[in-house]
């Protein structure tokens, strides 16, 4: 034979006849009506598939409104814990969510298996199908297959997601509240006692300690104090501390603004008259100047306060009075430098929104609202919004309250002193600084007169008043739930589109039993006749060699697994058959076109031996 030829009844192989002659002793399973029913596993069954993935996808959707819903309300507080509560919602927040998905993950998996599974059949029940594709289990290579492999590998991570699902941390909350205001404008009736101000010359203690400002003060503020009733621990706290984790409790509120008006002379002389008298002189303007006589035997740093009644005619009480502060240092090489400020406090009344910190009591930043407009004695009639300077008293008999005077005219300006004693290079460098003693005399005597005002400008009062509590809760966080919930959703919707078109690609595959037993194999395979080209111990290659040539497909008659013979092109040169290449046409081949040694094998593997 040199050629190609068309294959006639006398030109089919004993091989290929062996082949249909088994196929045709299969007996007939019945009739059409009694044709034993289709078997199709029922995680297969495409209203389960359906229902399971329309259910994780209505999961995916509920948890993003979820999520919306506890982004709109700042999250879901979790209760505080104790032996009881933990337990319990370590056993809520790990164990249930995750033992929810495992049921989904594991129907997933199974369903993926099972399509591997059927896989071949349905490529049989197309036809003319090579080994690689169908009887070798090489079915990886199917695109529908590759896409629910990667589908069930996705699911593994739902698992450590909804264990996640409620991880705790810290999130801000904020929530309406209820305070009180437990002061409200008004001049204090015991000012000209001076325990208001002797107080608040304490503030050379925050100086030394480096502290922050009291609870109600900040900067120039001084606002009106309230409480907060703190129903998680039944407790009424004026300043809250550790309650509330991180929580601060923002309120509309009165406030009072101290501004000390602090300004540097135009000219500063020092004069040393004799080894115990020197002079300081200052001229703030042409109508404002100022001398002070110190003894520089009293010590290297002096520091004093006095009323600058020349700079303010109008003014005849000296409480009310503009005041110079005056500083003196004799510095390492005998060099006598003076300096002075002058101060002219004022106040101002506002309502303010500020917030208060619930673990350590202080107050923040105050914006303001309004300008107070209600008349008092201290908006009106006698004080007429003037302010105290705080540190120069009209005269007194008494001798507890001339000891006062003594003890604040002493302790704010040391204050003073005391802070530019903190700076890098101790005082000096701060007399070297044209604005360094007005910049330390502006902060530190802001902050005296705001702690003054505490009790100067408030009175006893008991008002309700509106208030948001911003805290850190114990919430969820938000990312796994995110991620699941697009997991949900995408693994419903992939998987219902991998099912639906396996579902259409079996519709010509009829199978009676499950196909994974070792008798389920054998009923589709033992009559097909391919059988006899291999043995129990043949590995996967010499498999793959033994049955080159053969294309397989299902018989829609019996559902038995049919082989076929698909001849390539004939090398006449050696008259050697070279099956298993797919040609443009096949050509039908008799045994008697092979070689002697080539049709001796044919015969002993395809033709038993007689008994």
């Amino acid at each position: 034979m040199s050629g190609s030829a068309t294959p006639t009844s006398d030109t089919i192989s004993p091989r290929s006849q062996r082949f249909r002659d088994s196929v045709h002793n299969i007996p007939t399973p019945g009739t059409e009506v009694h044709r034993p029913k289709r078997y199709e596993p029922i995680v297969l069954n495409i209203y389960i598939v359906g229902s399971i993935a329309l259910l994780m996808i209505c999961l995916g959707i509920a948890l993003e409104i979820a999520l919306h819903i506890s982004d709109r309300s700042n999250g879901f507080s979790v209760p505080e814990k104790n032996i009881i509560t933990f337990v319990s919602t370590q056993f809520l927040t790990s164990f249930v969510p995750t033992l929810l998905v495992v049921p989904l993950a594991y129907f997933w998996a199974v369903a993926d298996w099972m399509l591997r599974w059927y896989q071949p059949y349905v490529t049989l029940s197309e036809g003319k199908a090579p080994a690689a594709r169908s009887i070798l289990l090489d079915y990886h290579r199917h695109w529908l297959i590759n896409i629910s492999t990667l589908t069930a590998f996705s699911v593994i991570f739902m698992q450590p997601l909804a264990g996640s699902l409620f991880q705790v941390q810290q999130v801000s909350y904020t929530t309406a509240a209820t305070a009180t205001s437990v002061r409200s404008i008004g001049l204090s009736p015991t000012i000209n006692q001076l325990t208001s101000f002797l107080a608040a010359a304490g503030v050379k203690l925050l100086v030394y300690s480096n502290l922050q400002d009291p609870p109600f003060v900040h900067g120039a503020w001084s606002a009106a104090p309230f409480t907060y009733y703190n129903h998680s621990n039944m407790c009424a706290l004026q300043a809250p501390a550790g309650s509330i984790l991180n929580g601060t409790l923002a309120v509309n509120t009165t406030a009072v603004q101290t501004h000390v008006n602090c300004i540097k002379p135009t000219s500063f002389t020092t004069t040393n008259l004799t080894s115990s008298d020197f002079v300081l002189s200052a001229t703030f303007s042409p109508t404002c100047n100022a001398s002070l006589s110190l003894n520089p035997n009293d010590g290297p740093d002096q520091f004093s306060v006095t009323a600058a009644s020349t700079c303010a005619p109008s003014y005849q009480d000296l409480n009310f009075q503009p005041v110079f502060f005056w500083y003196y240092h004799l510095s390492d090489n005998g060099d006598a430098l003076g300096t002075a400020v002058f101060c002219q406090p004022s106040i101002a009344i506002f309502v303010v929104t500020t917030s208060m910190d619930l673990n350590d009591g202080s107050m923040g930043n105050c914006t303001i609202v309004e300008p107070f407009e209600y008349t008092n004695n201290v908006t009106g009639s006698p004080l007429n919004g003037e302010a105290f300077n705080g540190v120069m008293f009209d005269a007194s008999n008494n001798s507890y309250i001339i000891a006062r005077t003594l003890a604040i005219n002493s302790g704010v300006p040391g204050a003073i002193y005391h802070f530019a004693s903190q700076q890098p290079d101790g005082p000096q460098s701060v007399f070297d600084d044209p604005y360094g003693f007005v910049n330390a005399t502006e902060k530190i005597y802001t902050q005296y007169l705001s702690i003054a005002a505490q009790t100067i400008y408030f009175l006893p009062d008991n008002t309700t008043i509106s208030a948001q509590l911003t805290s850190d809760i114990q919430g969820c966080s938000t990312l796994p739930a995110q991620l699941l919930s697009m997991l949900f959703i995408c693994i419903g919707i992939t998987s219902l589109i991998v099912h639906v078109l396996h579902k259409r690609s079996r519709r010509n595959l009829w199978l009676t039993s499950p196909p994974g037993s070792i008798a389920a194999i054998v009923s589709l395979t033992s009559r097909s006749g391919f059988g006899d080209l291999l043995l129990p111990y043949d590995d996967v290659s010499r498999m793959k060699s033994n049955l080159a040539g053969l294309t397989f497909r299902l018989d829609k008659r019996t559902g038995a697994i049919v082989a076929e013979e698909d001849f390539g092109v004939v090398n006449t040169s050696d008259n050697t058959a070279l099956l298993g290449s797919k040609g443009e046409y096949n050509v039908m081949v008799g045994v008697d076109n092979l070689s002697p040694l080539s049709r001796t094998s044919f015969k002993d593997k395809l033709e038993p031996e007689s008994p």
